[in-house]
């Protein structure tokens, strides 16, 4: 944290009653605490340090709700954003069971939108969703884009914007973020050329579902029943130099209640000894993890009607990294104790966990003086 702080310049010339390290600590416990008042969410931060404080005959009030924006709005984005990505990281090992698919460690990248404040500020730079003419959208929206690790649900990078950038355009920047020994998952709506080139260009692997509408042409059929083809670049791509790419398209039919529904996709991998259209058929549904993840986060976490609470761009984007912080001292908690017990970290409940962390923050507080670590009783 203080890394971040020194970073960012957030540092304070003065003694204040909320310090850099407490306003960090107070923005990701929002998200722990999402239902209470912001004056509340600081009160079950700083709890289990009243003990303390009796004992020393100090006393510290809680700051009132003007004074706890303005620390907010001086502390800034930058130094949650710099958090964030000092912070996160893939954490599964090869013993993490449904983490890797023949050594290669597996990830999955999506989107989702989320309400904000109806505020003029908030609307200008988000901006709503369309609409029938003659009429509005009750909330601006926010589109968030997020590289997670499909056998821990842990977020390891992300990345937000207005609502009228489109997903394709956020998610080719998570790819700053893979690596060779990955294999990375998309859906059908982030099916592109140059999302199939950029992986590439990581040494990253990739499976990802393709829309009905692209065609392959058949090169050559393989014993496991899939196909080598190419891709075409675009026309854009086309006029940089860019050449077609060999990919293994895998066809295959899941039988629903309504109608058999086909499914179709494309990877790099085409040794078939290693990677049988069948093996590769199963491990692309657990891209669905990314959707659990996403429920952790917008139901499970928050459970708002609007999930954000600032009124103004600057904290929404603040606020957004603490919400992204919180889940990830969640779930790497929860990779933890399931490493020192050899299971699945997705065995465990979310919400158990979310709760037992709830009840834990007073009890790691319970320092020695020289100990505290945000601020100096009696201010």
């Amino acid at each position: 944290m203080s890394s971040a702080i020194a970073q960012t310049q957030s540092n304070e010339e003065r003694r204040r009653a909320l310090p850099s390290h407490l306003v960090i600590c107070l923005v990701i416990a929002m998200s722990l605490w999402s239902k209470a008042s912001m004056r509340t969410v600081l009160k079950n931060l700083v709890d289990g340090l009243s003990e303390a404080w009796v004992r020393m005959g100090k006393y510290w009030r809680i700051p009132c709700k003007s004074s706890i924006t303005e620390a907010r709005q001086r502390v800034g984005a930058g130094v949650m954003s710099r958090l964030f990505h000092l912070i996160v990281k893939p954490l599964a090992t090869i013993e993490t069971p449904g983490a890797f698919l023949e050594g290669l460690r597996v990830m999955a990248v999506d989107g989702t939108v989320f309400d904000v404040p109806d505020t003029q500020s908030n609307a200008r730079v988000f901006g709503y969703p369309g609409t029938r003419p003659g009429t509005r959208a009750a909330f601006p929206k926010v589109r968030l884009v997020l590289l997670i690790e499909t056998g821990t649900h842990l977020i390891v990078d992300a990345l937000m914007c207005p609502y009228r950038i489109g997903e394709r355009v956020r998610v080719k920047k998570l790819l700053r973020s893979v690596t060779e020994g990955m294999l990375l998952m998309w859906d059908r709506g982030l099916h592109s050329y140059t999302m199939v080139q950029a992986t590439l260009r990581q040494k990253c692997n990739y499976l990802g579902r393709v829309p009905k509408n692209v065609k392959f042409p058949v090169e050559k059929v393989l014993e496991d029943g899939s196909y080598l083809s190419w891709i075409a670049p675009d026309g854009k791509s086309k006029k940089k130099g860019c050449t077609k790419i060999m990919v293994r398209v895998i066809e295959y039919t899941i039988d629903t209640d309504d109608q058999p529904q086909i499914y179709r996709l494309i990877t790099s991998l085409t040794d078939i000894s290693l990677f049988p259209a069948l093996l590769l058929a199963t491990e692309y549904h657990q891209r669905w993890e990314v959707e659990s993840t996403i429920d952790e986060l917008k139901v499970h976490l928050l459970g708002r009607k609007t999930l954000i609470r600032s009124l103004n761009p600057r904290e929404v984007v603040q606020e957004v990294y603490g919400w992204l912080l919180g889940h990830w001292a969640v779930r790497s908690l929860m990779c933890q104790v399931a490493q020192t017990t050899h299971i699945s970290p997705l065995r465990l409940s979310f919400t158990g966990t979310l709760n037992i962390v709830r009840r834990a923050v007073p009890k790691f507080q319970r320092l020695q003086t020289e100990e505290f670590p945000f601020f100096s009783p009696g201010l």
